[in-house]
């Protein structure tokens, strides 16, 4: 984790600004309410320091008054790390993600894999077939499949299930609920930084964060379960959350609360990552338990993942062609003479269909047509926004609706919000 985690951290900012990703480095806190955490904080500056991180420093009860003024006065300390940053994570995912594509790849959505085989070749059919270490089946629940030589997988809370298809248990993962708010755009300024609680044993404890977006985040708590698909929140879980901010700041107005949400995280059932070639199936390499940091080790992750690859016999060739780039448009972000521009240029620029994010019907539809564009209205909302201010898509839900529907041909009765199944509409009713 710690090795990832750094290695990871230095990555984003050249990352996010060549995939046209929303990134600030904001710095972060991790402040001790106590005697005892203060002591455990030159803990975590040690260890900080011998893996490498920049600029730690550890700040006494009064400077952590005079760069954050909206925390606690009974916090007694806090250890600084400047090179904490925020990112759109959806942005980041669906970039990465398009711009595999760009280059090459192929992507199957609604592909649930219910099978993995391992056929061994040898002699001629080795040759004819150029998989002398045999090759991968894998059968999705549709009944298709495709073949490869080489599986990475990176199934999160389901990476357990997915080696056991086809090698022995070598690991359980574990789903972790936390239950989050996010404010109102109001509250986005309460911090400047990242404030953390110190770490116990069930993690980093409840944040509260701006977002790269001008939110505010609050949360989580953690819940160990079995149920891999609850992204349920409950009274009990948001209470704890609240109850446990007002130890940071007794300024988060929690009536300014726009949404709840719940995430899964994938607890491993020992202390660290699992990253490895699986020891009894050539061609696997397993990427589970990849709980937090797991959004700041990705990168570093996906690079460490490569040599492995190359070290179990994966021939890498450089594509000449490879394209790091992308570019999205953010019109709200722009000057007056830019948004004049482009609305000059394409007329949809000048036509709000999000009026608290100030999304347009241009960003809307390029959200749609690019590389492996949204289908969903949460497959929108992910990748421009509309739907995530203050009404939470009272106002702009159903203007999404139709767009979707017109840009992909189909009748609005079968735009999902998210995933298959999960309609809308349902016909008239007058």
């Amino acid at each position: 984790m710690a090795r990832f985690n750094v290695a990871g951290n230095k990555m984003y900012p050249g990352l996010c600004a060549e995939l046209s990703v929303p990134f600030r480095q904001n710095g972060s806190l991790i402040v001790a309410l106590t005697e005892d955490e203060l002591s455990h904080l030159h803990q975590l500056y040690e260890n900080g320091t011998k893996n490498g991180v920049d600029g730690l420093a550890i700040i006494g009860a009064e400077e952590v008054r005079r760069i954050e003024p909206n925390l606690k006065e009974t916090i007694c300390g806090a250890l600084v790390a400047p090179t904490g940053g925020i990112v759109g994570a959806y942005e980041f995912t669906t970039a990465l993600a398009e711009n595999g594509v760009v280059n090459g790849g192929d992507v199957r959505l609604n592909a649930e894999v219910v099978k993995l085989e391992k056929y061994q070749s040898e002699g001629v059919l080795a040759e004819k077939l150029g998989v002398p270490g045999g090759f991968f089946k894998i059968t999705f629940a549709s009944g298709e499949s495709v073949c490869a030589r080489y599986v990475v997988n990176a199934a999160g809370i389901y990476s357990d299930a997915v080696q056991q298809l086809i090698g022995q248990k070598r690991y359980k993962v574990t789903p972790r609920k936390g239950e989050y708010y996010i404010l109102d755009k109001r509250q986005g300024n309460l911090v400047e930084r990242t404030i953390f609680m110190c770490p116990s044993k069930l993690g980093k404890g409840v944040l509260v964060s701006p977002t790269v977006h001008g939110n505010l985040l609050v949360g989580p708590d953690a819940q160990d379960g079995e149920d891999k698909e609850d992204v349920s929140t409950t009274r009990r879980g948001l209470d704890f959350v609240r109850n446990m901010s007002k130890l940071l700041s007794d300024h988060v107005d929690f009536s300014d609360g726009i949404r709840n949400f719940a995430g899964l995280r994938a607890l491993p059932d020992g202390k660290d990552f699992i990253i490895e070639l699986d020891p009894d199936v050539h061609g696997l390499l397993n990427l589970a338990g990849i709980k937090s940091p797991g959004l700041t080790s990705a990168p570093a992750i996906a690079v460490y993942a490569v040599d492995l690859l190359a070290n179990a016999g994966l021939d890498f060739h450089e594509n000449s062609d490879f394209n790091p780039h992308r570019s999205e448009v953010r019109f709200a972000s722009l000057s007056s003479s830019e948004k004049e521009a482009l609305v000059k240029e394409n007329p949809l620029y000048g036509r709000v269909i999000c009026r608290c994010e100030q999304i347009t019907e241009a960003e809307i539809v390029e959200s749609i047509r690019r590389p492996l564009g949204a289908r969903t209205l949460d497959g929108v909302k992910r990748r421009c926004r509309p739907g995530s201010g203050r009404c939470q898509g009272g106002f702009c839900g159903p203007r999404v609706l139709e767009i979707l529907s017109r840009e992909l041909g189909v009748p609005r009765e079968q735009i999902d919000k998210d995933r298959v199944g999960s309609y809308i509409l349902t016909g008239k009713t007058k």
